[in-house]
C-alpha cells in the first residue's frame, strides 16, 4: 500500500507550485525535502517561495522549513528523524503526506529507510512523481530566477546573515547562492564574476540532481513517474491525482 506521495525534480522546475496545488486536491500537507530551506532567514537564496503555499485562498500546511538556525549543520540523519515526526503527525490527523524537494539524498533516505547508528527506519511505499523539464527551458528559468533573486535583495539577505553573526565559512559551506554572494561581499569576487560563476554552478547543480534521480530509478530500483513540464499544470495535476487515487484504491 502506498503511504507517501513524493514530488521531485531539478531546481527551477516548479515543484512547490505543483505540489501545493496537488495537496489542495488530496487534502495533503507538504514535507519539504530541501537541505537549505530548513534554515531560518535563508529565504531568497533557497527559494522558499512561501507564497506558493497559498492556493486559491487556502493555506497549505508545510513542514521542515525554518526549523534550524543559520550557520549550524543539519544532517541527513536529522532530516530522517524530523521527517518521520512530521509524517506521523500528518497521517495521524488523516491527511495525505506529500514529500516535495530536490535533495535526492534526503528523499532516498526516507523512501529506502537508510540506517544510521544502528537504528533502522522503516522504508516507505512511495508514489514518486518527477517533473521533467527540457534542458533549454531549465537553463532559461535558472537564469531568469537568478536575476529575480538578486533584484529581490539576495545580497542584502546574505549581508544580514553575516551581520547577525553567521560565519562566512558556514555560508560558503552552504554553497550556491550563499557561497558566491559571500565571496562577493568579502571582496574576493567582482559582481560580474559572482554572477557568472553562480549561474554556472546552479546549472551544474541541476544536472547533478537529474543524475541522482536517474540513478534512483535506473540503478537503485525506485520507480519514478515522469511528467513533462510542457504539459499544462492542471493536466499534470490530474494525472498525478489519478495515479495516487488508483494506488490507494488498489490497496
Amino acid at each position: 500500500m502506498m503511504n507517501l506521495l513524493t514530488i521531485l525534480g531539478p531546481t527551477a522546475c516548479g515543484k512547490t507550485a505543483f505540489a501545493t496545488r496537488l495537496a489542495c486536491r488530496l487534502g495533503g500537507e507538504i514535507i519539504s525535502a530541501d537541505s537549505r530551506q530548513v534554515f531560518r532567514g535563508m529565504d531568497i537564496g533557497t527559494g522558499k517561495d512561501l507564497a506558493d503555499y497559498e492556493v486559491g485562498g487556502q493555506r497549505v500546511p508545510y513542514h521542515l522549513i525554518d526549523i534550524a538556525e543559520p550557520g549550524t549543520r543539519y544532517s541527513v540523519y536529522q532530516f530522517q528523524q524530523d521527517f518521520h515526526a512530521a509524517y506521523s503527525d500528518i497521517v495521524g490527523r488523516g491527511r495525505t503526506p506529500i514529500l516535495c524537494g530536490g535533495t535526492g539524498l534526503y528523499i532516498e533516505s526516507v523512501i529506502r529507510g537508510y540506517e544510521f547508528d544502528g537504528r533502522q527506519m522503516p522504508p516507505l511505499q512511495s508514489l514518486n512523481i518527477g517533473l521533467l523539464i527540457s534542458r533549454e527551458e531549465r537553463r532559461r528559468k535558472i537564469s531568469q530566477r537568478l536575476q529575480a533573486r538578486l533584484d529581490e535583495g539576495m545580497i542584502d539577505e546574505v549581508r544580514g546573515l553575516i551581520d547577525r553573526g553567521v560565519s562566512t565559512d558556514a555560508l560558503i559551506r552552504y554553497g550556491l547562492e550563499y557561497k558566491y554572494v559571500t565571496l562577493y561581499l568579502l571582496g574576493q569576487l567582482s559582481y560580474e564574476e559572482m554572477y557568472r560563476l553562480l549561474e554556472i554552478a546552479i546549472h551544474q547543480f541541476a544536472k547533478r540532481q537529474m543524475t541522482w534521480f536517474r540513478g534512483m530509478e535506473e540503478r537503485r530500483g525506485i520507480p519514478i513517474h515522469w511528467l513533462s513540464c510542457e504539459l499544462p499544470i492542471e493536466e499534470r495535476i490530474e494525472i498525478a491525482e489519478s495515479l495516487w487515487r488508483k494506488e490507494i484504491a488498489g490497496a
